[in-house]
């Protein structure tokens, strides 16, 4: 199974039988805790869909899983600086892989050689994709809630072929993630405990799923994300040596684009510039209102006139968290003049007890 999903362009790939799922009580209890925030999708009627790949297509006998590298030579948000540059998560930078997994996946169904039912799934359906993954062997669902292979990390895309054919079944490989908690530690909102994720924290789903404002409680913690969070990928010791992707969709078209370009773009200019890549899912006020919070998170005077435009928006939301970005580079103007100098912009939830600091009012 291995060598044909290679020839259809996957470097990983596993079986498992098609048969109840054992995570779906957890899954189901982390919906119930409110932890998929706003993504109806995961709630909805189709939750329990996901109890049994059998839901989707009954005489599925097997799910082959695949995974597909995306990973790419540019350096890891983490080592990553500038006050005037965005950061959008790795797996956009290129195309959308959902066309490319998907013929691919065909492409594969066709070659198993025998008539046989089958579907295809790019996180396109009610399924337990890295539940399915993992017990196809592919790899063990990590503390960051990744998917992580042991020799290849974390970087790739996950999707299943559902067969009528009863294949041979791959194990499930062991937990590989030992004491380590440095995902943990590193997340900036505190989305992620021990192998689960509050969404309604987390930046991707901030940056990505929200629609509306997001929480003035966790806009400081953002840092110049307008599209996405890679930081408990970029820190996991399991991808220090991730082989990179030989697939030319995947390079870098947008790889740390200006702030003020992007604060600047109309809507046609937001779509031929992100068009065929993930990143018009957030919506062009969206992704404004991500700008807005990243120019403020830069402390940078410089980009004040870009943010002053969007105070100005007919997007309420736009326009507000504008109004806030703006504050924030003034608070970072005021806590400059007190002997703060790169310290202050790296962290801005600081500023305000710098300021205070200077007026006398912080014990």
């Amino acid at each position: 199974m291995r060598r044909l999903a290679a020839e259809c362009g996957f470097e990983l790939a596993g079986v498992t039988p098609a048969a109840p799922v054992a995570d779906h009580a957890r899954y189901a209890d982390w919906v119930e805790r409110g932890m998929a925030g706003r993504m109806g999708y995961l709630t909805d009627h189709r939750a329990a869909l996901r109890a049994d790949p059998r839901n989707l297509l009954p005489s599925a006998r097997s799910v082959i899983c695949a995974g597909k590298l995306y990973n790419t030579p540019q350096p890891y948000s983490t080592e990553f600086s500038g006050d005037e540059l965005a950061w959008i998560s790795r797996y956009a930078w290129g195309e959308d892989y959902h066309p490319l997994l998907r013929r691919g996946l065909e492409t594969l169904a066709a070659l198993l050689g025998v008539e046989h039912e089958w579907r295809v799934y790019v996180d396109t359906a009610p399924l337990l994709e890295r539940s399915l993954a993992r017990d196809a062997g592919i790899g063990w669902i990590g503390r960051n809630t990744c998917l992580i292979n042991q020799h290849a990390g974390s970087w790739f895309f996950l999707g299943e072929l559902l067969t009528s054919l009863e294949i041979e079944s791959d194990a499930a490989p062991a937990d590989r993630c030992g004491s380590c908690t440095r995902c943990i530690d590193a997340c900036p909102t505190q989305a992620l405990t021990p192998y689960e994720l509050d969404a309604t924290r987390c930046i991707a789903y901030l940056t990505i799923e929200l629609r509306g404002p997001i929480e003035e409680r966790l806009r400081g913690a953002m840092g110049a994300h307008v599209f996405g969070c890679d930081i408990c990928q970029d820190v996991c010791p399991w991808n220090r040596r991730a082989a990179s992707t030989a697939e030319p969709a995947f390079e870098a078209r947008n790889f740390a684009p200006p702030l003020e370009r992007l604060a600047s773009l109309t809507e046609a200019e937001f779509q031929k510039m992100f068009q065929g890549t993930p990143v018009p899912r957030a919506k062009y006020t969206g992704f404004l209102r991500n700008v807005a919070v990243a120019i403020g998170n830069s402390g940078n005077p410089r980009l004040a006139p870009v943010l002053e435009r969007l105070a100005s928006s007919a997007d309420s939301v736009v326009a507000e968290h504008a109004r806030w970005a703006l504050t924030q580079i003034e608070m970072a103007s005021h806590a400059l003049q007190y002997g703060e100098t790169e310290s202050a912009r790296a962290n801005p939830a600081s500023w305000s007890r710098i300021i205070m600091a200077g007026e006398g009012r912080v014990e």
